[in-house]
């Protein structure tokens, strides 16, 4: 009896740091949208609460009025789609060489791939930028493309995932006289395909939300992406519009939210996948 108290005890106790941990996380996502909902004197008055009375859509109004944020979404949209198609591609394809292939060195240049994990990303922004810079992409699009084509994670968890399938499986298709992009396609892509649908919900996300790399290469407010926009934003409100501002965060962060909230069992199936094999 003893026992199973003390249990019991333990899992609440777990259950009640889980919970804290939760609450910690989701309450900017809260504070931004109940701020979004109030007006100027709500936001200052009542800051910490986060039920607006009465809730008001003027803030959402007043961006959709006076912010060109179609032309934000779009130009966010057309990076962050560009990035992941070339990011699942290269690590579908990257993986598929290095799991049914072999040739010399392979594991010597996978062990390197991963070693790009490791340097930070403030080691790289000189050299890009200086590429970038010769090459003429300075304030497009293509600049802050460029260096996100390929990318040494997707590379691994596909990779991960691949080493799943059964040999058999692609002996049999062999023996028919199958090519490998044949295998690759009609064998290897149906039975990842949730995994390859992950790692791209997080290229996506990770494009649409990236702020530094876009900051440094991108100067004309017609090309600007959609965080480098909310900040503009801010600062030419001085910081005080506290409701507009959260408002243009709102629609800012909701496409990539939803796209996880759709996607979330590929995400986290494709982890456990890339943990459980070695």
């Amino acid at each position: 009896m003893k026992t199973n108290l003390a249990s019991w005890r333990d899992e609440w106790g777990y259950h009640l740091l889980l919970l804290i941990a939760v609450f910690l996380m989701l309450w900017p996502i809260v504070f931004m949208l109940s701020t979004s909902l109030k007006d100027l004197n709500q936001v200052f008055e009542s800051t910490l609460n986060p039920l607006p009375f009465p809730p008001t859509f003027d803030n959402y109004t007043n961006v959709l009025e006076n912010f060109p944020l179609l032309t934000y979404i779009w130009n966010t949209f057309y990076i962050a789609i560009i990035v992941t198609l070339s990011k699942a591609l290269t690590s579908v394809l990257a993986a598929f060489g290095f799991v049914y292939y072999d040739f010399k060195y392979k594991e010597t240049i996978f062990n390197g791939m991963l070693l790009t994990f490791f340097i930070p990303i403030t080691v790289l922004i000189m050299p890009n930028y200086l590429l970038m810079a010769k090459l003429g992409l300075l304030d497009t699009p293509y600049g802050v493309m460029l260096p996100s084509l390929v990318d040494g994670m997707g590379v691994f968890l596909m990779r991960q995932t691949m080493r799943g399938i059964p040999k058999p499986l692609l002996e049999a298709a062999i023996l028919d006289g199958a090519t490998p992009w044949q295998i690759l396609r009609k064998v290897v892509l149906p039975l990842i395909k949730p995994s390859v649908l992950a790692i791209s919900i997080l290229f996506f996300i990770n494009s649409w939300n990236e702020y530094f790399w876009p900051l440094l290469i991108l100067q004309d407010k017609s090309n600007l992406t959609l965080p480098l926009a909310l900040q503009m934003f801010i600062s030419a409100e001085g910081g005080s519009e506290w409701g507009v501002a959260m408002a243009v965060a709102t629609l800012t962060s909701l496409p990539p939210l939803v796209l996880y909230g759709f996607c979330q069992k590929f995400i986290i199936n494709t982890f456990m996948q890339a943990g459980v094999k070695g």
